[in-house]
């Protein structure tokens, strides 16, 4: 016998994670997860960590020539990556 309102398996985790708030915790992880294919190795080799808090991607970059390219494209890197995530994930972005 078959149910009237069955649903999909990721429909239902999708909506049960969006309950406990935590969509946007896997999103903010899947960037950082994703950092290399975003930005390339030569960046992501010189970079040593990476942060978000609030809404602000925080990177601390080894090298100044990569820091001052970011800072040349921080807009654009910033709606990359928030394209990626599907919504707005990232306001701002910081370089230490």
């Amino acid at each position: 016998m078959r149910r009237s309102k069955t649903q999909n398996i990721g429909e239902v985790i999708q909506s049960y994670l969006q309950e406990l708030g935590l969509n946007q915790k896997i999103k903010e992880v899947e960037l950082m997860n994703d950092w290399e294919q975003i930005v390339g190795p030569m960046i992501s080799k010189r970079t040593k960590k990476i942060e978000i808090k609030s809404g602000k991607l925080i990177l601390h970059i080894q090298s100044s020539v990569v820091k001052n390219e970011l800072m040349m494209l921080r807009e654009t890197l910033r709606n990359t990556l928030n394209e990626r995530a599907g919504e707005e994930i990232i306001k701002e972005i910081i370089l230490k």
